[in-house]
């Protein structure tokens, strides 16, 4: 399995990093795609890419929340890191809009300047979209450009969301709210062809059935390609082996 959204950088790991890294080796996880928060993230992150390369993958990128006055700062300090270390892609970034209004515009301006360096550099880019989904459509389109892809990450929408996202070439990023029972997503994923599919924990967050509520962990991805292939009617390793290949497509340079 690849899990291609994990903060495993966290300082909710701090206790038992290692630990909980082996239970991922040990459950079959083949790589684990770390997104990255603000300057502050990037050094914990790029440890780890150093001690597992291949195997623990940084992006680059200043995560909407994180989007303070300061934000142009943040994206100077990005475009060096682009300059000197390698990354498969620019996130997470995107909107976010559920909790606090205040920055919108800042977020709207460094959403698209990332997106700018994404095609710069050729990588595709890692979506949160949190109450934000046609916000961040808007700007997509408004930025226009049609070799742009990515993931919207933590996928929780409609099918009609669903759609759209697809339509605009990027795979929905699939988590622990697909096993919640008013999670939503038994409403979207038997519709969506599981090519458009890729599986992640978000971890530390969002851990699914039955440890919702608590820390969550890489090796809990099993849980959802369980939930997947249930939903899809199909075999746990048959959704394994699509959304890994899936995920393997993303790390080919875009054009």
């Amino acid at each position: 399995m690849i899990e291609t959204h994990a903060h495993i950088y966290s300082d909710d790991y701090a206790q038992d990093r290692d630990a909980m890294l082996d239970r991922a080796w040990n459950a079959g996880i083949e790589q684990i795609w770390m997104p990255n928060c603000d300057h502050a993230t990037i050094p914990g992150m790029m440890e780890l890419a150093e001690r597992f390369p291949g195997k623990c993958l940084p992006m680059i990128g200043l995560h909407p929340t994180y989007v303070k006055d300061d934000f142009e700062t943040e994206l100077t300090i990005i475009e060096e890191w682009l300059e000197k270390a390698s990354f498969i892609a620019i996130g997470e970034i995107g909107m976010d809009l559920f909790w606090d209004k205040t920055f919108r515009e800042q977020q709207e301006k460094a959403f698209l300047y990332q997106c700018k360096l994404a095609r710069k550099h050729k990588l595709w880019i890692d979506i949160h979209s949190r109450s934000a989904f046609w916000e961040t459509v808007k700007l997509i389109e408004e930025f226009g450009d049609p070799n742009l892809k990515g993931i919207f990450h933590c996928f929780t929408g409609t099918l009609d969301e669903a759609n759209k996202a697809i339509e605009l070439g990027f795979k929905l990023g699939i988590g622990g709210v697909a096993t919640f029972k008013n999670g939503g997503l038994d409403k979207v994923i038997p519709f969506v062809d599981i090519e458009h599919l890729v599986l992640e924990t978000d971890a530390p967050y969002l851990a699914p059935v039955p440890y919702r509520g608590k820390r969550n962990e890489v090796a809990y991805i099993d849980l959802v390609a369980q939930r997947v292939a249930d939903l899809k009617q199909i075999t746990k390793q048959e959704a394994i082996i699509a959304t890994s290949e899936n995920a393997r497509k993303m790390l080919v340079k875009a054009s």
